[in-house]
């Protein structure tokens, strides 16, 4: 008899929850037989994106696939299995004076799972998308073949597989470079903005910065619509810093990691525990500006500092959406976005304005494109639906474009570009649904 290896499966917003078959193993061998033996799969990380992009009739779990390879010292280049997660990564560079040039807002995601949906972090408008430094990675294909893909060799593979959502095999590992850096804390200047406009001339301010973002308090109406701050940073030199850092300044000491030890009851989260939540957020900045130095992992992670956290909005679970706008329809176009948004008082907690540079025109299937991204954490509930049609119909009036990694709502006519993609056996959810609404 055939084992049974059904299981419920969820990504982070834990929306939608499937029952599927999920397998994963270490050895390649085994991994062609299971290729080879089944008609659709979707490769799966560490599941930490959010909706239904890594779902699938049949999952494979590269969490088995988490050994390093090398690590070259001297040149700042790091080769792992697709497996390993950038905490991982982190775990061992930093101490050596290296960091990642790209990363998203979370570190407990698959080096696999950063090339399927090329992330991006606060930087790019300054060094561009993960797979600008990856250098080649080994890629199982629907016959089960491993092949070595890098801009020189196999490259029309190598650039459909970044940002391909899984849809062109399974990343078995990678060869990726790292940056120098001389600590492990950031210099930071916070700035407090009133609205849309002030906002928006702060980030044209800081391009020169390295690593720019903003929190926005997306139920803000009229005179205050847009009310935010923007935090904006670069990695901080040793006689920069604080006596008090100096001893060990590529160390960081531990922290006690707050849990959320169970699903918050469903109407905890409402419009008004919301706007609570963004004024006192807003006002704990006393001063308009403050200067500072941070650990990397308050900078970058602050969430990942509480286990679980994704459980605050309870069982029926939550989408992230996310949007870019080009850059010259920029304000007017996020002014629409946050007026609908105010209007539906279905506010989002977190809610994270960026600037875009230019994209790279070989890397196809990547989200970012230069202009303006917001990303927004939505409660699932029976109005949400009608709330991210308003807001799909937008984004698409200013020409503007949905991040896959985060999308189980949106309607097909903005995620076309998939159609760069072609894969009779690597097949997702979310692949299906995007198909059958063209269909």
């Amino acid at each position: 008899m055939k084992p049974n290896f059904t299981q419920k499966v969820t990504n982070w917003g834990n929306f939608p929850v499937v029952e599927k078959e999920m397998r994963s193993e270490d050895s390649f061998k085994k991994i062609k037989e299971f290729v080879l033996n089944h008609n659709e799969i979707i490769a799966r990380g560490n599941g930490r994106c959010y909706g239904d992009a890594s779902l699938g009739e049949t999952i494979f779990s590269t969490k088995k696939l988490n050994k390093f390879i090398s690590f070259d010292r001297l040149n700042g280049v790091i080769e792992c299995e697709s497996g390993v997660l950038l905490s991982d990564v982190l775990e061992i560079a930093v101490p050596q004076g290296y960091f990642l040039y790209v990363t998203p807002g979370t570190k407990f995601i698959s080096v696999g799972g950063a090339i399927a949906s090329d992330v991006h972090g606060k930087n790019h408008h300054a060094e561009g998308c993960f797979s600008e430094y990856v250098m080649e990675f080994k890629l199982m294909t629907e016959n089960g073949d491993i092949i070595t893909c890098s801009r020189e060799e196999n490259s029309d593979k190598f650039w459909s597989t970044i940002g391909g959502m899984g849809l062109t095999g399974i990343i078995l590992n990678v060869k990726f470079k790292l940056k120098n850096i001389e600590t492990a804390y950031i210099r930071q200047e916070s700035i407090k903005a009133e609205n849309l406009d002030e906002i928006f001339r702060l980030f044209e301010e800081s391009e020169n910065w390295t690593y720019t973002v903003a929190w926005i308090d997306c139920l803000q109406k009229g005179k205050n619509l847009g009310r935010s701050i923007l935090m904006r940073g670069e990695h901080a030199f040793q006689h920069e810093l604080p006596q008090n850092l100096t001893r060990q300044p590529l160390r960081l000491k531990k922290k006690l990691q707050p849990t959320v030890p169970f699903y918050f009851p469903g109407f905890i989260l409402n419009s008004l525990t919301v706007k609570i939540f963004n004024l006192l957020y807003y006002k704990k900045q006393a001063k308009k500006e403050v200067k500072s130095f941070i650990d990397y992992e308050t900078f970058f992670y602050p969430l990942d500092a509480i286990t679980d956290w994704n459980k605050i909005y309870g069982k029926s679970g939550f989408i992230q959406y996310q949007m870019v706008i080009p850059k010259e329809a920029g304000k007017e176009g996020m002014k629409q976005i946050l007026e609908t948004i105010a209007a539906s008082g279905n506010g989002s907690f977190l809610a994270v304005l960026k600037l875009f540079g230019k994209n790279n025109p070989e890397a196809y299937n990547s989200f970012p494109f230069e202009g303006y991204t917001l990303a927004l954490d939505f409660k699932v509930n029976s109005k949400l639906k009608k709330l991210v049609e308003k807001l799909d119909d937008t984004v698409q009036k200013f020409g503007g474009r949905i991040y896959l990694t985060k999308d189980s709502m949106s309607r097909s006519s903005l995620t076309n570009y998939l159609k760069n993609i072609q894969s009779s056996k690597f097949v997702s959810l979310q692949h299906k649904r995007i198909i059958n609404n063209n269909s």
